[in-house]
């Protein structure tokens, strides 16, 4: 989030308020969404849109709102702010407990306590756990029975990744590497630091994800921008916004694509083989832009950022311009949504949820700050064939919001579990939730 001092007054007050403030969305929410989602022209306004939820978390006996013939219930309880989630071979749950590092040069004065103010409100901005949690649901019944802590002492973890014995954390700063034999309840050995990530006192976006290749040679890491636009300068995002590839025999990167503004879910889609990225996109350019996506993520590409958004649509507030860069800019597969904070990734397996919603990607959507109406706090479902998207949306959970803006919980991460679940991570509700196909009868 990025305010200009004129702004900084206005904005105050509708968070004090919790008052919607700035312009409203005049196309429908489907109009963000799909190959070719609606790009108005930006609209400018005085002060940024703000429309924070506030952040309450789940009254005792309350979940979210599950699809048709889909039930959700609480897989696990009483987490410290869980944002990712990755399952081992033998069916053992990982949740990384996690917010964000110390990042002094992040803001300065008024504008660092009205940017904590509206993150405090949201339910983030808290001390981090810096911790995995394992969660082992030994009976297959959706029920944990043992809860470990797996691994402590971390700066911010996010992504998670097993090859054979090695277990890889990306930390904020560094992606890590550690021994784990199966069945292991927790680690205890030191880890390795296999490479440097960009993280530092700015650090903006500081979630780091993390895939493996498909021949386990090559690891694939997210790091995002250091700002909304490029305002810090251009310098601060050097290697940023983009996607590495690390190579696990050297410890050599590449920056395998860029322009991607804050890549978070990976998954590798399972028709074609692709690596596809669920992707968000800038803030402040009006309600109806600009829509985060997800797409299959090229060796090589340039998506755009800071320069241009969706292809050739110049960001006008970024300078010096770049038509050369524009020019190459590739446009993304399919739209989730403007403001949407699409975070979580997790193709389909076979199982009963596939039965119900067929072929296709789940998407935690975390929920919009940037937009009036507000906009994601919820999972969705965009049905695949043929290893593209084929069609609009479908709501897998609802509810996370009240109409009057208390957020009882905000999703994130989103795994399939080894028996066909949708596992859920709600860092707003503490909570890892399940969601299972209802039994045909």
């Amino acid at each position: 989030m990025r305010f200009s001092t004129t702004s900084l007054i206005a904005v105050a007050l509708c968070v004090l308020t919790a008052a919607g403030c700035g312009d409203h969305a005049r196309l429908p929410e489907s109009a963000g969404f799909g190959p070719t989602p609606t790009l108005p022209p930006p609209h400018k306004s005085l002060f940024p849109t703000t429309n924070v939820v506030t952040a309450v978390g789940w009254s005792v006996g309350a979940r979210p709102t599950a699809a048709p013939e889909t039930t959700v219930s609480p897989f696990a309880k009483d987490l410290q702010h869980p944002r990712w989630l990755y399952v081992l071979p033998n069916g053992d749950v990982l949740v990384a407990e996690t917010d964000g590092p110390p990042r002094p040069d992040d803001e300065k004065g008024v504008k660092k306590s009205l940017m904590h103010t509206m993150m405090k409100q949201a339910g983030s901005d808290q001390p981090s756990a810096n911790r995995i949690t394992l969660l082992r649901d030994a009976g297959g019944d959706g029920a944990v029975e043992t809860r470990s802590l797996f691994l402590k002492g971390l700066n911010s973890p996010f992504g998670m990744e097993l090859i054979g014995n090695d277990f890889y954390v990306a930390n904020t700063d560094a992606l890590m590497r550690y021994h784990y034999s199966p069945g292991d309840m927790s680690i205890q050995g030191p880890g390795v630091r296999i490479a440097n990530l960009p993280g530092g006192p700015l650090n903006h976006h500081w979630t780091k994800n993390v895939i493996a290749s498909p021949d386990h040679k090559k690891l694939y890491v997210t790091v995002g921008s250091n700002s909304n636009a490029a305002e810090n300068g251009i310098d601060k995002e050097a290697e940023r916004a983009a996607i590495w590839e690390i190579d696990l025999a050297t410890g050599a990167h590449r920056i395998f694509a860029s322009g991607l503004r804050n890549a978070n879910g990976l998954g590798w889609e399972p028709e074609t083989g692709a690596l596809w990225a669920a992707v968000n996109e800038r803030d402040e350019l009006g309600s109806d832009l600009v829509p985060d996506y997800m797409t299959a993520v090229r060796d090589g590409a340039f998506y755009g950022w800071p320069y241009s958004y969706y292809g050739a649509h110049v960001d006008a507030r970024v300078k010096p311009m770049r038509p050369d860069l524009v020019a190459t800019a590739v446009v993304p597969d399919y739209a989730l949504g403007n403001h949407t904070a699409s975070l979580g990734l997790a193709f389909m397996q076979p199982g009963p949820l596939a039965a119900r919603f067929g072929s296709g990607v789940f998407i935690g959507q975390h929920g919009s700050w940037n937009r009036e109406p507000r906009a994601g706090y919820k999972v969705i479902f965009v049905p695949f064939s043929h290893g593209k998207p084929s069609g609009m949306p479908v709501d897998v959970l609802t509810g996370f919001v009240s109409a009057d803006g208390k957020a009882f919980g905000r999703p994130v991460g989103v795994a399939i579990d080894r028996h066909g679940g949708l596992l859920v991570a709600d860092d707003v509700g503490n909570t890892v939730w399940r969601v299972t196909a209802n039994a045909r009868t």
